[in-house]
């Protein structure tokens, strides 16, 4: 358990280090996320995992991007999962002062490989994800005929824990840290994408519908390589998973 915890404020010491070399200019913003979380099993092993997720920025009040998200997940076995699935984003805008008359659509495939390790009372999630990212290309005035292509790799180190159960009903505790590269022409300059430190607490009103409020810090490299986003991030998540019995 040591040995995770270490790896996981390693991770963020390393990853804000990356964050803090040559800054020029730096944004903070503020937004809400607020989710949608379905699971549907289709065995014991197999399952359909859905969301609904839209973010907006707080101050001004704005639209971000909304995503839609699904994806199958296979529990190989008690330490391994793998999933694969396909994403949309529609991105209205990145600055709440800028208001365009179009919005980005980004098409996004991942497959992911999750290793996962019950060490004492907590959970370790050692997640490993590839994006595939087709984002289609625009300038001052709309969108353009043309998309850009790049990968983008991600690693996140998550620990789960219960604080309080009883009967059905649960409150449990979540810490991660996940940090992001991106590799294509078009990402030179940032190939250090982002890093996203959270934490949250989940109540469970039983064990298959649970509401999570959490605080995630996020900091990202812009595609000019000296420009980033410092953003605080309030994020509300409904989860829902349907009761099968097999």
């Amino acid at each position: 358990m040591k040995k995770s915890f270490r790896l996981l404020f390693i991770i963020a010491f390393v990853s804000q280090f990356i964050t803090g070399q040559n800054q020029k200019n730096i944004d903070q913003q503020t937004l809400t996320w607020i989710r949608y979380y379905n699971i549907f099993p289709l065995s014991e092993k197999w399952a359909i995992h859905s969301e609904f997720d839209n973010r907006s920025f707080v101050n001004p009040v704005h639209e971000n991007l909304f995503v839609i998200r699904s994806q199958a997940r296979y529990r190989a076995n008690k330490i391994m999962e793998l999933g694969a699935g396909f994403a949309y984003f529609n991105v209205n805008t990145q600055n709440p002062y800028n208001d365009p008359d179009y919005s980005v659509p980004e098409y996004r495939a991942q497959q992911d490989l999750t290793f996962i390790n019950d060490i004492a009372k907590i959970t370790f999630h050692n997640r490993f994800q590839i994006e595939e990212r087709f984002i289609q290309k625009a300038d001052k005035t709309g969108l353009l005929n043309d998309f850009s292509f790049a990968f983008r790799f991600r690693y996140r180190l998550q620990s789960m824990f219960t604080i309080w159960q009883k009967d059905k009903r649960s409150i449990k505790g979540t810490i991660s840290d996940e940090i992001l590269f991106n590799q294509g022409k078009d990402n030179r300059n940032n190939t250090f994408d982002q890093n996203r430190i959270y934490f949250a607490l989940r109540y469970h009103f039983n064990p298959n519908i649970g509401v999570e409020l959490g605080y995630l810090k996020n900091f990202q490299r812009r595609s000019s390589g000296v420009d980033f986003y410092d953003r605080d991030i309030i994020r509300l998540t409904v989860y829902h998973k349907i009761d099968r019995k097999f």
